[in-house]
């Protein structure tokens, strides 16, 4: 699957938005991805994460557990640990940390891989890996469907990708003047009480 190919699963949901968007970094751009309307849609998300789970195998091997920050890592987490073979955990906020809750546990020597839906600048699997070093396993890598910094972002770890697009964004402080003129939406879920 090629990264045109996993826009058009997002063009056919209605899930690649044009206008002025207030990203989850806080960056500005004329371009959003909603994955929700991708990831309400059983069939488009099992294709997605197939292919991911595919590319991952070939590069990471046997993975145990595959770990993910709620709420982007938990749909497309739990789609690419069902066709691994592995089970699913995800991390959520606490006092603006992440945490495993729920019962949740890694034991030692289980291979742990990170999922999101689309990374950006990386901060939240840079939280993911920091809140994965409190607890044993070994994480071996990371994989998100969409890498919209064009391989830039660090993350924190070997990161895998199903596409790889390179859009625009800018700091609010410096829009390019087409952009400035328009209203900014907030689609995103960074900042939602937990």
């Amino acid at each position: 699957m090629t990264s045109d190919d996993v826009l058009d699963v997002f063009r056919d949901a209605g899930a690649l938005l044009e206008g002025h968007f207030i990203l989850s970094s806080g960056r500005r751009s004329p371009v959003f991805l909603q994955k929700a309307l991708v990831f309400s849609r059983p069939d488009l998300s099992e294709k997605l994460c197939k292919a991911l789970a595919a590319k991952l195998t070939a590069t990471f091997g046997r993975i145990d557990v595959v770990a993910g920050p709620a709420v982007g890592g938990i749909i497309p987490g739990y789609e690419i640990a069902r066709h691994l073979g592995a089970r699913a955990i995800f991390a959520e906020r606490v006092e603006g940390k992440l945490e495993f809750r729920r019962g949740f546990s890694i034991s030692a020597g289980e291979r742990v891989l990170i999922a999101e839906d689309i990374v950006t600048t990386g901060l939240s699997f840079r939280e993911t890996v920091e809140a994965l070093a409190r607890l044993p396993g070994e994480v071996v890598g990371g994989a998100c469907i969409i890498d919209r910094s064009g391989g830039r972002a660090d993350v924190g770890c070997d990161l895998i990708s199903l596409a790889q697009v390179n859009f625009p964004d800018y700091a609010a402080d410096a829009l390019p003047p087409d952009l400035a003129v328009m209203p900014a939406v907030k689609p995103g879920s960074r900042g939602l009480a937990g």
